[in-house]
């Protein structure tokens, strides 16, 4: 498989770490996607593959066009699920910015919130993204994180 521009090489013998979205059909409109890190020469500390967050069922049925349309642009085009499982490439940005997306996603309840939410993970630069996701990945509680993070997104008075 070659790698779209700017993607480390699948053999992972760049310095740079290496993500993929995995995806799969649960049923008729019942789609489940998952970001996570594979093992890379710049990532010596993964041996095997990190999941970094995943999304179904109704909270994804809702930014659902949002994430396939942000995919289609990084190149990434879903098809072929009711054959099984599949695995795509993600660049990191797509890929820092999708695993904080689904991670503050996956409790809400709201509608209003979660297009908020949304709209403000969408419009963070990669630093940002990736800051928020260190923290929710390696803190001790991290749903206290995600809800300083949705605090913050949430327009009180919108």
């Amino acid at each position: 498989m070659t790698p779209l521009p700017g993607m480390a090489p699948a053999d992972g013998r760049s310095g740079m770490p290496r993500y993929e979205l995995r995806a799969k059909s649960l049923g008729p409109d019942n789609l489940e996607l998952e970001v996570w890190q594979a093992p890379s020469s710049g990532t010596q500390h993964i041996k095997r593959p990190v999941r970094i967050a995943g999304l179904r069922g109704r909270n994804l049925a809702l930014v659902e066009h949002r994430v396939l349309r942000r995919l289609a642009k990084a190149g990434v085009r879903l098809g072929g699920l009711n054959d099984g499982p599949k695995k795509y490439p993600l660049d990191e940005d797509l890929a820092l910015n999708l695993g904080l997306l689904f991670r503050v996603l996956a409790p809400m309840r709201s509608r209003k919130n979660m297009r908020q939410v949304t709209d403000g993970i969408e419009a963070m630069g990669r630093e940002e993204a990736a800051y928020w996701l260190g923290m929710a990945m390696h803190r001790k509680y991290p749903r206290r994180v995600l809800m300083a993070l949705r605090y913050l997104l949430i327009d009180p008075k919108a």
